[in-house]
């Protein structure tokens, strides 16, 4: 009967059976014996018929735990011989993707990789940490191999940082479904140059990028025109209204050297007016009243006037009105605010180009903060490999559940 139960619990179907139960109460583990019936021939994957045994071996699986016990398969595998006279070994259907575990294990590991750390999720299963990641890191290898890149017609490409100091990685995702696609280290023009090639190696093709939203980094402005050669270059507005937005900081750093009651204003200079309360929009209205008198406050003028021009939707309109905007700014006195200006003249092809497209980069931006908030749990990633593997069990909406049925999509 208990080995009934356990057969109908594993979903063992002949000619696989259960031999032998061995409970150690001890040592806190459930060991599973598995074997076949004699004279049992089986399939091999690109060989034709079923073939009979040639010889075992004996595999030891780690499995879903028994209550607060530790499971494992201990499995009699069977080699076959082939009519050509090959001896293959038969792969059970519960075995999963890298030597020891079962794919229900495995799906279980990769399912709380997306939730936590791995040091976390090792304490968890009752591994170490390398081969929660060695888990992780084999589905991610797998199904991005298998991924199909042809119908990725926009991008969205963003950098982030790895580690402390200059320790880039560039993340490249389908604009259309939000989902990361490339990964690779650095920020540099030749980045681009990666990804297209991953384009191509996925059946994607880099000429028929029709848009990509980047920030306004010469080298991937470089790398886009170089390697995307149609694609039309977006910069979303909320790069331009955040380069605004310092500006008017950097202003009130400077001025509340002589002026104190700019003290304590930062946070009600830099939110959108909106989203302040009565008491603190009431401050905000009494230090613009002084735009005469206050740079500060003809900076943060500026700042609205300019995210009030990008919400409009003619193009030739946004155009007019983004030049005539740099120029009332070149004459002002508003030192910081002039650098703003001499940017949207640089790009204004490319940020005239988001009236259009609306293309954006926030959801990366989100992406960035997941990252960063598990960086820090894990304290830190020292290889490439692991943050790739990260960033793609976070955002690469992989297609887990055609190489393991067991992983929840």
């Amino acid at each position: 009967m208990s080995a009934q139960i356990f057969e109908a619990a594993l979903g063992l179907t002949p000619p696989w059976c259960i031999a032998d139960l061995e409970f150690d109460e001890a040592g806190r583990t459930l060991t599973i014996q598995v074997d076949f019936h004699r004279g049992s021939r089986f399939q091999i994957p690109d060989s034709e018929g079923e073939h009979p045994v040639h010889d075992t071996v004996t595999k030891r699986y780690r499995h879903l735990n028994f209550f607060q016990h530790e499971c494992f398969l201990e499995v009699r595998v069977p080699r076959v011989k082939l009519p050509d006279g090959s001896v293959r070994q038969v792969q059970p259907d519960w075995a999963g993707k890298l030597s020891g575990f079962t794919l229900l294990f495995e799906a279980l590991v990769l399912m709380l990789a997306q939730q936590m750390p791995f040091r976390a999720v090792a304490r968890i299963v009752g591994l170490s940490p390398h081969r929660v990641m060695a888990i992780c890191e084999r589905y991610v290898d797998l199904a991005t191999e298998q991924a199909d890149l042809s119908g990725v017609r926009s991008l969205a490409i963003d950098e982030t940082s790895r580690a402390r100091g200059h320790d880039y990685l560039t993340l490249a995702a389908d604009a259309e479904t939000r989902a990361v696609i490339f990964v690779a280290e650095g920020r540099d023009a030749s980045t681009v140059g990666q990804l297209a090639a991953e384009l191509k190696a996925h059946g994607g093709d880099p000429e028929q990028i029709e848009s990509c939203s980047i920030d306004m980094s010469p080298a991937f402005i470089r790398g886009v025109t170089e390697h995307l050669p149609n694609a039309q270059i977006t910069f979303d507005k909320f790069h331009v209204v955040a380069q605004a937005s310092q500006a008017v900081d950097r202003t009130r750093r400077v001025e509340q050297r002589a002026d104190p009651a700019l003290k304590g204003m930062r946070w009600k200079l830099l939110r959108a007016p909106g989203s302040l309360s009565p008491s603190a929009r009431q401050e905000l209205d009494s230090l613009v009243r002084r735009l005469t008198t206050l740079r500060t406050a003809r900076a943060w003028q500026y700042r609205e006037q300019l995210r009030q021009i990008l919400q409009r939707k003619q193009v030739n309109v946004v155009r007019g009105m983004l030049l005539q905007w740099s120029t009332n700014v070149m004459r002002s006195k508003v030192e910081a605010m002039k650098t703003v200006a001499k940017m949207i003249r640089r790009h204004l092809d490319g940020i005239v180009a988001w009236v259009k497209t609306r293309q954006t980069n926030g959801f990366l931006e989100a992406l960035n903060g997941l990252f960063q908030a598990a960086k820090r749990k894990a304290r830190g990633y020292t290889r490439l490999s692991t943050a790739r593997i990260v960033i793609f069990l976070l955002a690469g909406k992989l297609d887990f559940r055609s190489i393991n049925p067991h992983v929840h999509a």
